[in-house]
């Protein structure tokens, strides 16, 4: 059985969606969730849908070994950021060679860096005029959204279409094809 870690920041809607869709797989598993974030939403969708969530913080994270460790304590063939926000240091980018991905709602190289995340990505493209937008799923390496890019898809924009408009169209991409990508890398 392959095993996949899944790090994330927020409520957590794709890491379900990741949980979901293994839970039918009897080859794949999410064997835990972590998070930087305490009162995180996706640490009650974890514990209702069964599946061990665990905190850390930024000292554990970067600071020491301490992260390092417990990821390795899990052996994961898959680490996958689901709307996790902090840089991944290089020690772990080390251990875990083209074995962390993650998925960006927009399409790489436009958008990207600190600080694009979510909402903000949206209302760029929004303010930009672009015609059509989509998500990235890519390798993480020591640059934010510079890995090499996996797989991309993409969705047209009205110019009615408002950010929340966007963030639907891309939600629904990330919702269709995470997992599957996943499952192409894992199987």
């Amino acid at each position: 059985m392959k095993s996949i870690v899944i790090l994330a920041s927020g409520s957590g809607s794709n890491a379900e969606n990741i949980i979901s869709q293994f839970k039918k797989n009897g080859t794949i598993k999410v064997t835990a969730v972590l998070t930087n974030k305490q009162n995180a939403a996706v640490l009650q969708r974890c514990e209702r849908l069964g599946v061990p969530a665990f905190y850390f913080n930024r000292e554990a994270f970067s600071g020491s070994e301490a992260f390092l460790d417990m990821l390795k304590g899990f052996n994961p063939d898959l680490i996958v950021l689901a709307g996790f926000l902090w840089k991944i240091p290089s020690q772990l980018i080390l251990a875990f060679p083209d074995k962390i991905i993650n998925i960006h709602p927009a399409l790489l190289p436009k958008y990207g860096g600190k600080g694009m995340y979510g909402a903000k990505v949206h209302k760029a493209v929004k303010d930009n005029s672009d015609v059509e937008t989509g998500i990235t799923i890519h390798y993480v390496n020591e640059n934010y959204d510079e890995g090499a890019i996996i797989f991309q898809a993409k969705t047209a924009i009205e110019p009615s279409d408002s950010v929340e408009d966007i963030a639907k169209k891309v939600h629904q991409l990330e919702y269709e094809y995470f997992p599957k990508e996943i499952e192409k890398l894992l199987l």
